[in-house]
């Protein structure tokens, strides 16, 4: 039978399990504009709420896994020729891993895995996977569609919120037993009336829309596909046909555009020099998209009045990485879409994968990135083989 071979998260420092702030979480039975939930087949290994994507969590997969006569290997240790992944790497048949942990596959690590047949993300985003060594190897990608789509959303609203207020540096004054009200609010405004923008109007960019309309903010975006003129009119969209249009107007920027050759490193001193003075960049996207050491200096100089970021690159972000230090930041280690709502869902959208994979069903097209050779499903919109 199977070696599947699974990369996660370390367990938390206080020790598994942790002790849950709440006993349950609400139950989702549907979603509009076409959004679908995970169907595995039978019990799950788990109690949603539980938090399974660190190692000892295991994403629930072993009762089904072991029932059917499969080996399940699970690690943390991911980084250099000598790691456990690297070692298990080379006979595994299934490899899982998550965009908050990746394991990267690149072409010399696909090279030398002969018996690889699926790469499989529990999350939203495969760019850790070299998608054109995996075509070229026959090498089945896929990945949870959907899953983490709104956590990540309401991460972004937390972020804007988080900057335009202020409310970091204020916390941390009522925490260390301050109460300098000038100090809290010399940097706060009202979002209200503001103009914001969206990079890429995707599940992700879409949802972020809906949620800031109530608001009362000005809604842009830019993407290569644009939305329908309905649409458009329902939430009061401004279609900008460049990027750079859109952050010569917006107060407020997102990012949720892929990861290419052509878009790593875009915000860079030029872009920045482009944007309003005081604007506010926000990135759940990927790291890689800005220039690491112009963030930096948008940020010291005021050009940007504050960067909120959830990606890194590398991730794990070193512990030197300037973002971590660098002024008005409000950066999180890549959780955004690993609520214990979120983990519930890509758990269960993994085992449904993993059934239809194992079980001879064909993968739901939606969690298609590469099959047969080519870009599929969702992965014929979203990614590009280079």
């Amino acid at each position: 039978m199977a070696k599947v071979l699974c990369v996660l998260y370390p367990d938390p420092t206080t020790g598994y399990p942790p002790k849950y702030a709440r006993d349950d979480l609400p139950v989702i039975n549907s979603y509009p504009n076409g959004q679908t939930l995970p169907t595995p087949r039978g019990e799950l290994g788990f109690k949603p709420g539980e938090l399974v994507g660190c190692v000892s969590g295991e994403l629930g997969l072993r009762p089904w896994l072991e029932a059917n006569g499969h080996t399940l290997v699970i690690t943390s240790d991911k980084e250099g020729p000598n790691s456990e992944f690297d070692r298990h790497l080379v006979d595994a048949d299934v490899v899982i891993s998550q965009p908050f942990w990746p394991a990267y596959l690149t072409p010399e690590r696909i090279a030398k895995a002969k018996k690889l047949k699926l790469a499989l993300t529990a999350g939203i985003g495969s760019d850790h996977v070299d998608l054109k060594a995996a075509a070229e190897h026959g090498i089945t990608v896929a990945e949870e569609t959907f899953s983490n789509s709104i956590s990540v959303a309401e991460h972004v609203v937390m972020m804007v919120l988080s900057l335009v207020r202020n409310y970091l540096p204020s916390h941390e004054i009522a925490r260390e037993g301050g109460w300098n009200i000038a100090d809290c609010v010399a940097r706060s405004y009202d979002v209200e009336g503001m103009q914001f923008g969206t990079l890429a109007a995707g599940r992700i960019g879409l949802a972020v829309l809906r949620r800031l309309k109530p608001f009362d903010v000005k809604l842009h975006y830019y993407d290569p596909h644009r939305l329908s003129a309905d649409l458009e009119a329902e939430l009061g969209l401004t279609y900008h046909d460049t990027p750079q249009s859109l952050i010569k107007v917006c107060d407020i920027v997102n990012l949720q555009m892929p990861l290419y050759p052509s878009t790593q490193g875009m915000f860079n001193d030029e872009m920045f020099a482009q944007m309003k003075r005081g604007a506010y960049l926000i990135n759940t996207a990927r790291g890689a998209l800005c220039d690491r050491d112009a963030v930096v200096r948008a940020l010291e100089s005021g050009q940007l009045a504050g960067y909120a970021g959830d990606v890194w690159f590398p991730q794990p972000a070193p512990a030197d990485h300037p973002w971590r230090t660098m002024p008005n930041n409000g950066m999180t280690p890549h959780i955004s879409g690993s609520s214990l709502s979120a983990q519930a869902r890509y758990a269960a959208g993994t085992l449904e994968i993993l059934q239809d994979f194992f079980e001879g069903r064909p993968i739901r097209r939606e969690y298609l990135i590469v099959d047969a050779g080519n870009l599929a499903g969702t992965g014929a919109n979203s990614y590009k083989l280079t």
